[in-house]
């Protein structure tokens, strides 16, 4: 019953209702009337062939760091071609697509978060080497582990665009055009009376 203001009697029979011991009464089941409907599956739908793009963010990020063959596995997992995978780790989205590459930021990110992980592990790495150190053996052990860190530093930092003329400066280009140099053969040759 809703609150409010209800009639003496109303309220009467409430009251009473909340007093009583005895059992209700048992209302007799009504036919039940419906249709059942499935329920979609969870995940792509039947015929949906697009993988989300959530997965090939992964399977590009799991190719670029933990390599091919553990991209192959993960792909393989979901019923992903190894073409796909080749796609996913270039940051596109399909083989069709091969040259838009719209996951290469997410790819990035991922390769930095290593690189500056090394980069914090190698000036660790530099700070333990003292000049007490490089009288013994262990500094050499440092040095291994700085030098391994800067490789991993140069291998997980993103790929710089390069300019046309290949330096990767962003500076100004120039183009000379020389014109082609013909012999004297090649010119049609008048003769003059004077």
């Amino acid at each position: 019953m809703p609150m409010g203001i209800v009639s003496d009697s109303d309220f009467d029979l409430e009251k009473s209702k909340l007093n009583s011991t005895q059992e209700p009464q048992s209302i007799p089941p009504r036919p039940v009337t419906g249709q059942v409907v499935d329920k979609p599956s969870p995940g792509r739908g039947a015929g949906n062939v697009e993988v989300p793009n959530g997965l090939r963010k992964l399977i590009g990020e799991t190719s670029d760091l933990d390599g091919r063959q553990e991209a192959l596995e993960l792909a393989r997992q979901f019923g992903i071609s190894p073409s796909s995978v080749s796609a996913y780790a270039n940051g596109s989205t399909s083989t069709s697509s091969y040259d838009k590459t719209p996951n290469q930021p997410h790819i990035d990110t991922a390769r930095n978060r290593v690189s500056n992980r090394a980069r914090a592990r190698l000036m660790s790495a530099l700070r333990h080497i003292t000049d007490e150190k490089l009288g013994s053996t262990s500094a050499r052990e440092l040095a291994g582990v700085a030098r391994d860190m800067s490789a991993i530093i140069k291998n997980m930092e993103p790929d710089t665009p390069k300019s046309p003329n290949g330096n990767g400066d962003k500076g100004p280009t120039f183009i000379f055009y020389s014109p082609q140099l013909k012999k004297e053969e090649h010119y049609d040759v008048v003769r003059v009376q004077e």
